[in-house]
């Protein structure tokens, strides 16, 4: 029986435009096995996890878990845990690192001056501070929720790590697991889909560059669906590939069309029409259901440069 990975990259599915909207992620480190719902289905308390769940909704703030790549076993949690909270939106991109023994330390954030990029609150929280090491490559690998996710992203993780390419680890969910292996590089929150290692490498060469590699891109987590495929289309179209150059400044519509403006940061602007579509033929969209559907797609209809004066 096909996988939903498998059939999604036989159709060739669209992936512009499908990435997970965050401007803010706050990760916990968690080894060990996680369930499909991992905030509550792990060795993490899970009144704790329902409580950051709770906590969290509504702030532009989104919680995961991560653990290194390798095997798992059960072997309960080890008393320091790492954590990182990372802000996306571009001209206050930042990615801070503080490690921990009280996980419930993170009930104490102000989680909607987190999600409209005030660090500070991590800092205050947590005593964390900026992340000075290489970008985070995050590897969807919940099998719990998909199979594709721990048949394509764990062995991905592990050669990942295996080749000594820093900054790699597991992560609990990062949605669409049929473009699997899915993988979401932080801090910049551009999310990738049906990745092999070899560009994942690229994808993180780029970073350090201060560039962004737009093949395979899902879009960035900053921006709502729209908004993520108007961004890689002005990227393409415009040969613009530096890290921060772009921002979605207004979304005009609502679906099954919008009028999406993107800004560089020289002052020129674009105006791009997406249309909402649905990928035929139906088909399951997660391997756990063999309910059929038209998962929704982002088609970019058009992109043009405006003049100042209608920037303005």
């Amino acid at each position: 029986m096909s996988t939903c990975a498998t059939v999604s990259r036989d159709l060739d599915e669209p992936i512009s435009g499908t990435a997970a909207t965050a401007r803010t992620w706050l990760l916990l480190e968690q080894p060990g096995p996680w369930g499909a719902k991992a905030l509550t289905s792990s060795h993490l308390d899970p009144a704790l996890g329902r409580a950051l769940a709770a906590a969290t909704q509504d702030t532009g703030v989104r919680i995961a878990l991560i653990r290194r790549p390798g095997r798992h076993a059960d072997l309960g949690t080890p008393r320091t845990r790492q954590v990182y909270a990372a802000h996306t939106t571009p001209g206050n991109v930042w990615l801070h690192s503080a490690t921990t023994t009280a996980p419930e330390r993170l009930l104490d954030l102000d989680f909607a001056a987190l999600g409209s990029g005030d660090h500070r609150t991590f800092g205050a929280a947590l005593q964390g501070r900026p992340h000075t090491g290489d970008p985070l490559a995050l590897v969807c690998t919940n099998g719990k929720r998909d199979r594709c996710c721990a048949l394509l992203g764990r062995p991905l993780a592990a050669e990942l790590a295996g080749s000594g390419v820093e900054g790699v680890w597991e992560v609990t969910h990062l949605g669409g697991h049929r473009f699997s292996p899915t993988v979401l590089v932080l801090p910049h929150g551009y999310a990738y889909g049906r990745v092999e290692a070899h560009a994942v490498k690229e994808i993180l060469h780029g970073v350090q560059e201060g560039r962004i590699v737009v093949e395979g891109c899902r879009g960035s987590s900053a921006w709502e669906r729209p908004g993520q495929a108007a961004e890689l289309a002005v990227r393409t179209a415009a040969g613009e590939n530096a890290a921060g150059a772009l921002s979605v400044v207004r979304t005009d519509g609502a679906a099954p069309r919008w009028e999406v403006t993107v800004a560089h940061a020289d002052g020129r602007h674009w105006r791009v029409i997406v249309a909402q579509g649905a990928s035929l033929p139906p088909r399951p969209e997660s391997c756990g259901t063999s309910v059929l559907g038209a998962p929704a797609r982002m088609d970019v209809v058009a992109v043009r440069e405006l003049a100042a004066a209608l920037a303005s």
